[in-house]
């Protein structure tokens, strides 16, 4: 399963590490992959997780989250 967060707040190659960081150290993230120019980052889940804890881990990094898909 995967699922594409909207992320806004990335202005460089170290916020897209920051925010792929972050979202790995979530229980049940497989992989994450984030994109500077789409201003999104895409995540393989091993189980269905909570949209709730992938916005708080985003947001802990300091950025927002804007949509989910």
């Amino acid at each position: 399963m995967t699922k594409t967060l909207h992320v806004e707040g990335m202005s460089c190659n170290n916020c897209v590490r920051h925010v792929e960081e972050a979202l790995k150290e979530v229980s049940g993230v497989k992989s994450a992959k984030a994109d500077l120019k789409s201003k999104s980052a895409v995540i393989e889940l091993t189980q269905d997780i909570e949209d709730k804890a992938l916005i708080e881990a985003v947001e802990e990094a300091g950025y927002k989250v804007t949509g989910i898909q």
